[in-house]
């Protein structure tokens, strides 16, 4: 970890310990401090690091658990008072032991009358023993620490905390908790909980929720009872939360489906779901996002908390439609430790990827909210690929651009909106110069229905086909659901970006002479209530016309294509081998291959197995393994978490290729879950899969 300077890129690397796995930072409100959190061997350590001259330090004495807190991007363990002067911290309890072993006992789980028909979870609570160690390992403290000295002052007593978070002017904290009972059903996030609010001492004042446990969530639905509980960030102490006026349930008829609530009043009703909001930098403005399910539509409106009669749509488009997205809206921490959005109130800042019939080129907007127009302030140029990350803070006339292109690793710049030549602010190498020359392009087609397909294509350095003859293919696929064939052949993707070599992606075989056709498009369009029932003919027809055209094209041996993918691209790949004869061989991991065992959807299928048994057998693999006669690698980790994707999955589909007379090899990696991590399961991987195509392609 490292801090540089915008003035002039001068890069201060942190002194910490060797070996230390510091966590994401945590930024103070006045921007020259930041917290961060550091495994040790008895616990997770605090530590908070001056952004002037590069030095950090061990906050004296504290231990935090981040097993209800933790996160990728920013932490509920540890995060800093409105004020900066001090942390609110999740600390282990002083003398916490450790659980026990658990007991040999039975798993014992019963029911009766629910309806409970949520997505097949990992990783559950088993056991009554599993339930005391959660709570033993999940207890925290809530405390406000002293960054410097260490001296904390306790708020609470040990619970099962998630978060604590001060309110602007900080006389008050938003408390959001677990209980019991707890659930073998569904994951900790579900289990009963409570949203309180406590004075800054700690003091009760209020609770806003009290949650029984939540396994009996409609399917592609939410749960009752107020959720989305936040502070408002533009007013002293006010609290905001949304509540499902249908049941949660979004087949249910209902002229509105969510509540809006400021504080215990209700404000407006919603006629479709609440995504979410962001709080604007003027007092009770929100921009909130509500989506329609049936039309897969997304509203965002204006909304003013004291008279939200007169909210305004600003953006109103199809979930689907890259080419229409008006881009993300940047936040802001600002001084007084409040995070609204980039802007004056009036005025906001998007960032958008730019989507378009020739590539991605994302772009920066000053967008204004009163007459809803949008002003370009940066777009990436055709030759690369630039992303603004935000302002450097003079003034708002200098932007820090992310920037890389073809034959440039990805790079920091500074830009001011003058229009005057960008300045570098890093100049990290290229990581493996050995591949900047690898060819790449943006290859379109059609499906032969008036369906636009796409990918990027990769091909070997030096390659040329007059010369060298016909490759083998690698054609490597995720489907996506769509609504419409306009929005499903919208272009996605860039040329113009450095190409990296990702530990699980497919690039790396183009080094061993093979073409290949990455993020090759494979849409399914319909209906969303039935669009699976023409799941295979839709795959089918994709994967041939994508074969076809790089054959006519010249570049490919249509005799020697292999499919692959990734979770439902695994699932992808077993279908196509299942029910073509396209495919030499296939590579197929951590994927679902018998959906009788998704019994309540998967992916985007709204209809349980009992409403449309025929879809679900039709579209199982595993049904069809006797048809599965080109050779097949499965790949899994052995701890897989994602709901749907349990090893067995493989395992089975492996049994019955195998009792069936087919082809196949199955690979366990141990310890890995949904993505593979570690450099012992990566080398691995990527040997096992080179050496499988080098195998049956010849």
């Amino acid at each position: 970890m490292s801090v540089i300077a915008v003035a002039d890129g001068a890069e201060q690397p942190l002194a910490l310990p060797d070996g230390a796995q510091p966590g994401p930072p945590v930024w103070a409100p006045d921007g020259q401090r930041f917290a961060f959190t550091m495994d040790r061997p008895d616990g997770i350590g605090v530590w908070v690091a001056d952004a002037g001259n590069g030095t950090a330090s061990q906050v004296p004495g504290l231990i935090v658990r981040d097993v209800l807190g933790g996160d990728t991007s920013a932490s509920s363990t540890v995060r800093w008072s409105r004020d900066g002067q001090s942390l609110l911290v999740l600390a282990a309890p002083d003398g916490a032991p450790r659980p026990p072993a658990p007991p040999a006992e039975p798993q014992i789980d019963e029911t009766a009358g629910k309806r409970s028909q949520m997505a097949t979870f990992t990783d559950l609570l088993r056991t009554p023993a599993d339930e005391d160690a959660f709570e033993a390992l999940a207890t925290t403290q809530p405390c406000r620490v002293n960054p410097v000295t260490g001296e904390r002052t306790v708020l609470g007593p040990p619970g099962l905390y998630h978060s604590a978070e001060d309110s602007p002017d900080g006389g008050y904290l938003l408390v959001h908790r677990l209980q019991r009972p707890f659930s073998f059903r569904v994951p900790w996030a579900l289990f009963a909980r409570r949203a309180e609010v406590w004075r800054a001492d700690g003091a009760p004042v209020a609770v806003i929720a009290d949650l029984p446990v939540s396994d009996e969530v409609p399917r592609q639905g939410v749960p009752t009872g107020p959720r989305l509980v936040s502070w408002e960030e533009r007013a002293p102490a006010s609290v905001v939360w949304v509540e499902a006026l249908d049941g949660g349930d979004p087949v249910t008829p209902a002229k509105h489906r969510d509540r809006l609530f400021r504080l215990a009043a209700s404000v407006t009703d919603l006629q479709h779901r609440c995504l979410g909001w962001y709080d604007l930098d003027r007092p009770g403005q929100l921009l909130l996002l509500e989506h329609d399910r049936d039309r897969r539509w997304l509203t965002t409106w204006l909304l003013d908390l004291a008279a939200p009669a007169d909210g305004r749509v600003i953006f109103d488009l199809s979930a689907d439609d890259a080419y229409g997205d008006p881009g993300t809206p940047l936040t802001m921490l600002r001084p007084d430790g409040s995070r609204t959005l980039l802007g004056d109130g009036s005025v906001i800042y998007l960032r958008g990827e730019g989507a378009s019939p020739d590539g991605d080129h994302p772009f920066f907007d000053r967008f204004d909210l009163r007459t809803r127009t949008a002003t370009r302030l940066h777009q990436s140029p055709p030759e690369c690929t630039e992303h603004v990350l935000g302002f450097t803070g003079r003034g708002w006339a200098e932007m820090v651009i992310w920037h890389e292109s073809p034959t440039e690793p990805p790079n920091l710049r500074v830009a001011g909106l003058d229009g005057s030549p960008p300045r570098p602010l890093t100049a990290w190498p290229d990581p493996h110069p050995e591949l900047t020359g690898i060819p790449r392009r943006l290859v379109m087609h059609d499906r032969g229905d008036g369906v636009a397909l796409s990918g990027m294509l990769y091909l070997p350095p030096g390659h040329d086909p007059a010369r060298d003859g016909r490759l083998p293919l690698l054609l490597w696929a995720y489907p996506h659901d769509f609504g419409s064939a306009d929005t499903a052949g919208q272009i996605r993707g860039s040329t113009a970006e450095f190409t990296r070599l990702t530990a699980l992606g497919p690039v790396a075989f183009v080094l061993r002479g093979y073409a290949v056709l990455a993020d090759a498009t494979m849409p399914v369009i319909g209906d969303p209530e039935t669009m699976n029932d023409t799941y295979l003919e839709q795959i089918t027809a994709a994967a041939a016309a994508h074969i076809r055209a790089l054959d006519e094209a010249g570049i490919i041996d249509p005799g020697r294509v292999a499919a692959a993918g990734h979770s439902y691209g695994g699932f992808m790949t077993a279908n196509l081998l299942a029910h073509t004869g396209l495919f030499a061989a296939g590579i197929a991991r951590s994927g679902a291959y018998n959906r009788s065992l998704t019994p309540f959807g998967f992916q985007t299928e709204r209809r349980s197995f009992w409403e449309a048994p025929a879809v679900y057998d039709r579209v199982s693999p595993f049904r069809y393994a006797d048809q599965i006669t080109a050779p097949l690698l499965l790949i899994h980790g052995e701890q897989d978490s994602n709901p749907g994707t349990y090893p067995i999955q493989s395992q089975r589909l492996f049994d019955a290729i195998r009792g069936t007379g087919g082809t196949a090899r199955l690979v366990l990696l141990p310890y890995e879950s949904h993505a593979y991590l570690a450099r012992e399961s990566v080398l691995h991987l990527l040997a096992e899969e080179f050496s499988w195509l080098e195998r049956w392609l010849e």
